[in-house]
């Protein structure tokens, strides 16, 4: 039986380490509508920024919402947040805001839950596989750390789980990846994969590269890495987004097997769209489908990149209150 709050206006939110943005969501229309992004130092806690947003609100406020937040479930009531120092209850903004019902999902729950209803214009094709209907859907994504999720749809459910690909312990494929987990091994133990897949991953891995090959290299900032590589300015940045991408193949690749996701896989991540022409020449494809006699399953699963700014508020438009 649908819920009674199927057809009523929602708050929908993307909650970040560095910014917000809230929306209205029109179930009937099935829009976005009063679209505000907030920067959150701006406002000591979450819970100023949703006063910010109703206040602005130029029609009735919605008396149910959702928020997609970057922090790790499970959300009993209290959610604390890792890249800021936020901590909020549920159950408390609910109250104070007059909402029936208020659920909290994790960012990347909220990026599955966004799949089936992503236009086409937000999406980037990198392989074409063979579509799977019905089969689960995964999304993994590099950021400050390595996040990812998978959707099924039980009984035309759909059903979002979040975990943790970033603490997967990561393997070696060439000799190059040898050296480089024998210089990291002893200062981290095990070497796991937001360890190098993420955005501090991409600064460790182009210093490590460095090391190993004994050349010099001056700090740079994971834009900086990305932006030198693209331009063609520099070797070292050059073998270190190679590097990336084919690790984030091979995780990817690790992710998919384990979850049984052969639906299609969706990579999400801030700088992932604005090296597109690079992924595809590099050997992520590759090393996502390398894997032993599981090889022709894997080229059968569609691969993307997400490229819309609003997945996070698409999820939790759509996901079950």
């Amino acid at each position: 039986m649908p819920s009674p709050d199927t057809h009523a206006n929602r708050l929908v939110a993307d909650v970040g380490g560095t910014n917000s943005r809230l929306a209205l969501f029109d179930p009937v229309a099935n829009e976005l509508r009063a679209v505000r992004t907030y920067v959150n130092r701006d406002h000591g806690q979450f819970e100023a920024i949703m006063a910010a947003w109703l206040d602005a609100l130029t029609e009735p406020p919605p008396k149910v919402g959702c928020l997609a937040v970057a922090a790790p479930p499970p959300f009993v009531d209290r959610v604390a947040m890792i890249n800021i120092d936020w901590s909020f209850s549920v159950r408390e903004l609910a109250e104070r805001f007059r909402f029936s019902r208020l659920r909290c999902i994790n960012d990347f729950e909220g990026n599955a839950y966004a799949l089936p209803h992503l236009p086409a214009h937000d999406l980037a094709l990198l392989h074409a596989g063979t579509a799977f209907e019905g089969g689960t859907l995964a999304t993994v994504g590099p950021g400050t750390g390595l996040g990812g999720s998978t959707l099924s749809i039980v009984a035309g459910v759909p059903i979002a789980r979040a975990s943790e690909p970033g603490h997967m312990g990561l393997a070696a494929a060439t000799v190059l990846e040898l050296d480089l987990f024998r210089y990291l091994q002893p200062l981290y133990g095990e070497i796991y994969a937001e360890l190098l897949l993420s955005g501090p991953g991409l600064q460790r891995l182009h210093a490590t590269l460095a090391a190993i090959q004994g050349r010099e290299s001056t700090p740079l900032s994971p834009e900086e890495i990305s932006a030198r590589a693209l331009a063609g300015q520099c070797g070292l940045c050059r073998e270190t987004l190679d590097t990336f991408c084919a690790l984030l193949g091979s995780i990817c690749g690790d992710f998919v097997l384990a979850n049984g996701a052969y639906g299609g896989l969706y990579l999400a991540g801030g700088f992932l769209p604005r090296m597109m022409e690079f992924l595809k020449a590099s050997t992520f494809v590759r090393r996502f489908q390398q894997k032993g006699n599981m090889r022709t399953h894997l080229e059968r699963v569609p691969l993307y990149v997400i490229t819309g700014e609003i997945t996070g508020l698409l999820g939790a438009a759509h996901a079950p209150l």
